[in-house]
């Protein structure tokens, strides 16, 4: 992709010595998966069969099971990327470093574009299921009664020690809202006082831009979570980024200046023995 910064490219006047960054839309995905940037191509983690114990009347005697074991793996097979080429004179004849700013904005493009598909794999890959009453989150009235049914379908496994997660996009914010504000009086003070209260009966609420969740291709999958949402159990999948986020500047024949590229790579699992402890949530 080639810079087409505007004509007035020459020393005049800034308010700032940098360009402003865009409006970034909040990043979730380290918040609610394990995070593995080792230079693995695959990740590992076999798992065998559940036993199952018996009650019975003291006899001493015993009847030997048998066990299966099964491979799951992480493998990595998608990369994220961008490329801009900045002009020499782009970058002399401004007042502002816009090498750095462009570095900045890619690495936050291709950070972003991690995070969607993160959040999309979450919610195509857990194998529970939950519609919600008519209104979904928009309206308060249905609040509590969700929370409590996403509640119930995790209750009881160990692993909700680890926390619990849910994401929702900006427009379902209002149901929330709404309902905080008029549930009981030290819960509705809290929140009228302090604004969003992020944990409601102990779940981490966190909000992504509308259109997150889409019906689209990233990669390698097909995604059709376009009207769904997503919770579970914390630290129950992974996603791989080897080596983070790296960028690389090449020089061009027949241009001044450098060709910038940012990109990273990705896989992601939500490991089998965990999928029920991450529900797909329909919007109704």
């Amino acid at each position: 992709m080639e810079n087409t910064i505007a004509d007035r490219v020459y020393r005049d006047k800034y308010r700032q010595s940098a360009l402003e960054k865009i409006l970034r839309n909040a990043l979730v995905a380290e918040a609610v998966c394990e995070v593995d940037r080792s230079d693995n191509l695959r990740i590992l983690n076999p798992y065998g069969s559940q036993p199952t114990a018996e009650v019975q009347t003291i006899s001493g005697q015993y009847v030997v099971d048998d066990y299966t074991t099964t491979d799951d793996t992480l493998t990595v097979v998608e990369e994220v990327i961008v490329a801009e080429h900045i002009y020499d004179f782009e970058e002399v004849l401004t007042n502002f470093n816009l090498f750095a700013n462009r570095t900045d904005e890619m690495l936050y493009a291709v950070a972003n574009r991690i995070d969607r598909y993160v959040v999309n794999n979450l919610c195509e890959d857990g194998t529970g299921t939950y519609t919600t009453p008519l209104g979904g989150f928009t309206d308060p009235v249905n609040i509590n009664e969700i929370l409590s049914n996403l509640l119930s379908g995790v209750a009881g496994y160990s692993e909700m020690y680890k926390g619990l997660f849910l994401i929702i996009e900006n427009t379902d914010l209002v149901g929330f809202v709404e309902s905080q504000s008029t549930s009981g009086f030290s819960f509705a003070d809290a929140a009228l006082r302090n604004g969003f209260y992020k944990s409601p009966m102990g779940i981490d609420v966190y909000v992504v831009r509308t259109g997150t969740f889409a019906s689209e291709t990233l990669g390698t999958k097909t995604y059709t979570n376009s009207g769904h949402r997503v919770f579970g159990v914390k630290g129950v999948s992974t996603y791989a980024s080897p080596r983070g986020i790296r960028w690389e500047e090449k020089a061009v024949s027949g241009k001044t200046g450098m060709e910038v590229v940012c990109f990273g790579y990705v896989g992601f699992k939500l490991w089998a023995p965990k999928t029920a402890l991450v529900t797909d949530i329909t919007l109704a």
